[in-house]
């Protein structure tokens, strides 16, 4: 008694310190309004187990290794407090107070981390614990009991009237441990009978978390003998639609078994939820800042030399220079969150080589932050099955865009998907969302819902230029510069934001090169090829890439204009020539492809330069989609010479240069005030 009186001693010490009294005062105010008329009130209460140390290292020690005595501990303080302060007239018994502790903090030792990746389920303590980890899985928002009231049967009993017997969801409890019907009576032994018109019922959702590093297993087709396994979190009441399915996760739990006949669950109850995101590189390797002093002189040379060495282990630099290019942009300029003004880049590669351009599309994959690989047998959007631990409900489970969410999906070849396949990815492509139809009668539930979950990353696809299946059958009519899209219909291409065509345009010098690259690094493996070049690593590229999307960059007022000139310019030519319409979405291109570059070359202000790459990018796109208009550039616009020494840069800058000079004339011939700005259409 002595023990518990001083560890209640210490609670209530720790709540006048923490503020935790002057919370416990205001939701008690709520409870009073006339109308609140409930068996349970609940009661929040925050701790951090580390002041609970400075106050009382017994109490703390009890927080962490017996919850639910803490629990208990906090509910008499806080049932003596209110009877004390006479803050709630309808509070009559303790058994009437739902406490639940809200940890904010776990010391940082192993005992309680929880590592995915390697935990030992049935061995591990029932401490609180903190995880790590990416949601896969989620059900919907079904019911559960929180609380129940009893009553003896025993007329003459005290219990058969009042709030002596409330039972009270705690955590790991399965439904039948709150409300079933053979209770017997404390004090007199009697069976006890539910007051049904007194029940409280709460949200439960259903969450699987796994560790991160599970989806290395996507981003290639590699055999591995390690194993994931994902984990259970059961999220209740206010914690519920809090976790979103392909998002990270830091979260606080209590480790529960769950007796489910015919054996044993092992899962975890939430208790606190926070957004996690791993730490990544904050700085660029020396070699990058080497080659940035090198390259001052010119805006367009740093990341010109970035692409030209950019997938050295697939193909010898100077091939795919735009691609190479369109692939970084698209991965510095990926990000995870729907409320930030970051527009994904979507890239379609047309091609005569899915072999070389599938390899060097997998590598920039390698380099992203998160990066799924869709397996032809394996789910584009999500899916659904039958919730395995009681809920009755459905199961949906991320796909591969889901899981990518923040990162890159790459399609693979689109020239074997059916067109139902290809239908549900233009939809997404242009509604950024997927919706998932959940039957009622499949699920227990009277009436059938659909959910629609946001698409944050970005797409990377292949289509084969020659493949002969879809050809137009009026393709003298086609207009001029248009590139055939082989097996894809052109409102999906239309879908993607920025199209690239790869065609071997160099002939038998091309295929010479890549073959004698190819037998260089098979004879002679890991011996650098190119002495002459910079020699960047694979991580050298990841640290690259993770800083660069780290960078927050600001449109500069020449830049701003370029793009709004260039959009209102062909706007005016493609509807009267072509009768096509430019959407606002190629503005969106623009700025983003103009963004991206400026990250690209590490510059936190976007300039004229980096709006021009954007233009000669997009306009490409528009003309591989729709012809040619009056603004004629070279098809590799980009990358107008070879590249290799400081002679060949300082042409392209004066290509660059003269190509500015083409924009800004067809600007002002077509768009006189540029100034205006573009609305919503």
């Amino acid at each position: 008694m002595a023990n518990i009186f001083t560890l209640k001693t210490s609670i209530l010490s720790y709540l006048n310190t923490s503020g935790g009294l002057k919370k416990l005062a205001e939701d008690c105010e709520s409870f009073n309004d006339p109308q609140y008329n409930e068996t349970m009130y609940r009661f929040f209460i925050t701790v951090n187990p580390s002041d609970v140390i400075e106050v009382d290292p017994e109490l703390a020690d009890c927080i962490l290794h017996d919850h639910q005595r803490a629990t208990a501990l906090f509910q008499s303080v806080c049932f003596t407090a209110i009877k004390k302060l006479s803050l709630v007239d309808k509070i009559h018994t303790e058994c009437q107070m739902n406490v639940v502790l809200k940890l904010t903090h776990l010391p940082p030792f192993p005992e309680y981390t929880l590592d995915l990746a390697s935990f030992p389920r049935m061995r591990h303590s029932m401490r609180p614990v903190l995880m790590e980890g990416l949601v896969i899985a989620t059900t919907r928002v079904t019911k559960y009991t929180r609380a129940a009231r009893f009553l003896c049967s025993n007329d003459s009993c005290p219990f058969s009237l009042g709030f002596h017997n409330i039972r009270v969801h705690t955590p790991g409890a399965t439904e039948s441990a709150t409300v079933r019907d053979n209770f017997i009576c404390m004090a007199c032994t009697s069976p006890l009978k539910e007051d049904v018109k007194f029940r409280v019922l709460g949200d439960k959702q259903l969450v699987e978390l796994i560790h991160v590093d599970a989806l290395n297993v996507f981003r290639a087709y590699q055999q591995t003998s390690r194993k994931y396994q994902s984990i259970t979190l059961f999220l209740r009441d206010e914690l519920c639609n809090v976790m979103s399915i392909g998002q990270l996760y830091r979260v606080i739990g209590l480790p529960a078994l769950v007796y489910r006949s015919p054996g044993i669950t092992w899962s975890v109850e939430a208790n606190s939820v926070q957004t996690w995101e791993p730490e990544y590189p904050r700085e660029i390797n020396d070699k990058f800042k080497e080659l940035l002093e090198a390259t001052r002189d010119s805006r367009w040379r740093f990341s010109a030399m970035v692409t030209h060495c950019f997938g050295l282990d697939v193909a010898p630099p100077g091939l795919f220079n735009t691609l190479k290019l369109s692939l970084l942009l698209s991965l510095v300029q990926t990000g995870a969150d729907a409320k930030n003004k970051i527009f994904n880049l979507d890239l379609l590669v047309t091609t005569d080589d899915k072999l070389i351009l599938g390899r060097l599309m997998a590598y920039g994959l390698s380099l992203a932050r998160r990066g799924v690989r869709h397996p032809a047998s394996g789910k584009m959007f999500a899916s659904l099955s039958q919730d395995e631990h009681g809920a009755g409900t459905a199961n949906i489970h991320a796909g591969s865009a889901l899981l990518a969410t923040g990162g890159v999906c790459m399609l693979g070849d689109l020239s074997s998907f059916r067109k139902d396949k290809l239908d549900a990815i233009q939809s997404v492509l242009d509604s950024r969302t997927v919706s998932v139809f959940i039957p009622g009668k499949k699920y227990g539930e009277d009436v059938d819902q659909q959910l629609c979950f946001p698409v944050l990353c970005s797409f990377w696809a292949l289509t084969d230029s020659t493949h002969p299946s879809r050809k137009s059958a009026k393709a003298h009519d086609a207009a001029l510069g248009a590139a055939e899209m082989g097996a894809i219909p052109p409102q999906l291409a239309d879908s993607f934001g920025l199209v690239v065509q790869c065609v071997n345009h160099a002939g038998k010098q091309a295929v010479l090169a890549q073959t004698v690259h190819t037998l260089q690094q098979a004879v002679k493996p890991g011996k650098r090829l190119y002495p002459s070049l910079f020699n960047f690593s694979s991580q050298d590229y990841k640290e690259l890439v993770a800083y660069a999307q780290s960078l927050k960059v600001d449109l500069s007022a020449n830049a701003q204009m370029m793009i709004h000139g260039y959009y209102m310019a062909s706007r005016t030519v493609r509807s009267q020539s072509h009768s096509t319409k430019m959407s606002i979405a190629s503005v969106k291109l623009l700025i983003s492809l103009a963004e991206a570059h400026c990250k690209l070359s590490l510059r936190r202000q976007v300039l004229e330069e980096d709006a021009l790459i954007a233009v000669l990018l997009c306009e490409n796109s528009v003309t591989l989609k729709h012809g040619a208009s009056v603004l004629v550039i070279p098809p590799d616009a980009a990358f107008p010479c070879e590249l290799g020494d400081a002679a060949s840069l300082a042409r392209r800058d004066r290509a660059l240069d003269q190509l500015r000079q083409d924009i800004l004339r067809f600007i002002y011939a077509y768009a006189p005030r540029e100034d205006i700005p573009v609305v919503e259409e």
